[in-house]
């Protein structure tokens, strides 16, 4: 009971292996303490854990307790039910593919919020549940509110899915997940990414250009790229940078607008910018894996090659989609004038 007196909240995860016997007891002590208690839940009997906070059921183990669920309404009701039975404020249903099924208890009323799923792609959902449970808790007991609680674990999940094994979100991640409306990650945070993506056995494309007035040429050239490796950087020249090298006139779109086309491709993991020529200071930091230009280049002419061959990396060039490119695009533009 004292040691409760230096915590924000309390977890107990249930992994149905008979080492968790007192939660009644343990929610009792900490609700006297007016500190809310989370529980990620295990069996068919959830009474031992009533008078939590919050609990947090994947959609099966809800089922198994509440019964089959035959219709969005049907989850809802039987969803009220057990906030009303086991006196909760917080039921969290996790489903996969689905997202998350919040349910709060408001005034009296259960209200529902529905968060689709963060996860690009799924590896292994080892350790998720235990990921959801953290971050919400986590959330809640720093000072942020039961929604922007429920929408960090929802991103510390769809993170953790995209690894191998029992895998957990690294503060860089998290940060540029909860931060997406800025495409363009800082120097920091690529090496940070690219540094546990490699520890975590991640081969690393590097491509970099203007990429000005995306167009299929570009899509097609990245989806290549993409191929040869696990995560793909995308380095985009500042706007200062494009009009050393394309002239007073361009960029036609300026980088943050470059950036948010490229950052929604799928191919694309990470897209940052650099202010210099070349990227060739970017490419000695990040040491890529794979450097990759376009077949208009030859290897010995391509910014960072010599690095990245004596690190023991390859330089790959792809072949372009002909006729198109943004100066052909900008002149048709102007014919139609």
């Amino acid at each position: 009971s004292k040691k409760l007196s230096k915590v924000g909240a309390v977890i107990l995860s249930d992994y149905g292996k008979g080492t968790l016997l007192d939660a009644p007891t343990l929610i009792k002590l900490a609700n006297k303490r007016k500190i809310p208690v989370f529980v990620d839940p295990k069996g068919e009997d959830f009474n031992k854990y009533k008078g939590a906070y919050a609990i947090t059921p994947n959609f099966l183990e809800f089922s198994k307790v509440v019964g089959e669920v035959s219709s969005e309404k049907d989850l809802i009701n039987k969803a009220q039910d057990l906030i009303k039975k086991l006196s909760l404020n917080v039921l969290l249903i996790t489903r996969g593919q689905e997202g998350m099924t919040l349910f709060e208890k408001n005034k009296g009323k259960v209200v529902r919020t529905d968060f689709p799923t963060e996860a690009k792609d799924v590896f292994d959902v080892s350790g998720a549940g235990d990921t959801v449970i953290a971050s919400l808790a986590s959330g809640l007991a720093s000072g942020l509110d039961l929604s922007d609680s429920v929408r960090l674990a929802n991103i510390a999940a769809g993170i953790v899915v995209g690894k191998s094994g029992t895998a957990s979100p690294s503060l860089a991640e998290l940060s540029i997940s909860l931060n997406a409306v800025d495409s363009v990650l800082s120097k920091n945070e690529v090496k940070d990414l690219v540094k546990e993506a490699k520890q975590d056995s991640k081969k690393i494309v590097f491509t970099n250009g203007c990429f000005d007035l995306l167009h299929v040429g570009h899509i097609t050239y990245l989806e290549e790229a993409k191929k040869l490796g696990d995560r793909l950087v995308v380095a985009l020249n500042s706007d200062t940078s494009v009009k050393k090298l394309k002239g007073a006139k361009r960029p036609i779109n300026k980088l943050k607008d470059r950036a948010k086309q490229i950052a929604a491709l799928d191919c694309v993991d990470w897209v940052t910018s650099f202010t210099e020529d070349t990227p060739l200071k970017l490419i000695k930091e990040l040491e890529p894996d794979v450097l990759v230009k376009g077949k208009d280049y030859k290897v010995k002419d391509i910014a960072g090659s010599k690095e990245v061959l004596a690190k023991g990396g390859q330089v790959r060039t792809i072949n372009l989609v002909k006729g198109i490119s943004t100066t052909n695009l900008i002149r048709r533009i102007k014919d139609l004038d």
